[in-house]
């Protein structure tokens, strides 16, 4: 499997970043993974034309080509006043359904206290429609994010209650790549009449 996790924090060296790192390390050896931190690349903002994904040097056609190459992905979004990064919701928008379409997607959420369910019901209503993502019945939400995933073995019972979460996660993700690949190979073979695919979700 090859895994691309996308952190939306605006900041850098933000919490979200902490926790793809730690995410990393918890991927079996037998996968490829990958992080794109979304500050790092100062995409231009979509504004429904394709080419302005690709004005002014843009980076866009690197995260692309990670994003179409990945069988499965990871997005990490912080939450900003009950919402999603709006870092995330552009890379979202920008991502074309050719590259990820029937690809499944394990929705993060990250906050500093102890609300984050937010981010999530966002992504899950009106981030995925267009591009076709599929996302977990699973998530995570990791609450009081400053206090837990920072050493090697857990400090106290909740911080160890959530690694145990994010391992069982991370297998089903595995689990729904590995399903997923058979519906993608299926379309490419037999696809869809194409005057009558639906490019938009409805």
């Amino acid at each position: 499997m090859e895994l691309v996790i996308v952190s939306g924090s605006q900041r850098k060296d933000s919490q979200s970043a902490k926790v793809a790192q730690y995410l990393m390390q918890q991927i079996q050896p037998s996968h490829t993974v990958k992080h794109i931190e979304l500050c790092q690349y100062q995409l231009p903002f979509w504004d429904g034309d394709p080419e302005s994904k690709t004005t002014d040097g843009s980076r866009w056609p690197f995260i692309s080509q990670q994003v179409k190459r990945a069988d499965a992905l990871i997005l990490i979004t912080p939450e900003w006043g009950g919402m999603a990064s709006p870092l995330m919701k552009n890379f979202l928008l920008m991502c074309d359904n050719q590259d990820t379409a029937h690809k499944p997607a394990l929705l993060v959420s990250v906050v500093s206290g102890i609300s984050g369910a937010y981010p999530i019901a966002e992504l899950r209503m009106n981030a995925l429609k267009n591009n076709k993502l599929v996302a977990t019945p699973d998530h995570l939400i990791i609450r009081n994010v400053e206090q837990v995933l920072n050493t090697e073995q857990a400090v106290d019972d909740r911080d160890k209650h959530l690694r145990e979460r994010i391992d069982y996660c991370l297998y089903m993700l595995a689990q729904y790549s590995e399903a997923l690949t058979v519906i993608r190979s299926n379309h490419q073979d037999k696809p869809y009449p194409k005057q009558q695919e639906y490019c938009y979700g409805m």
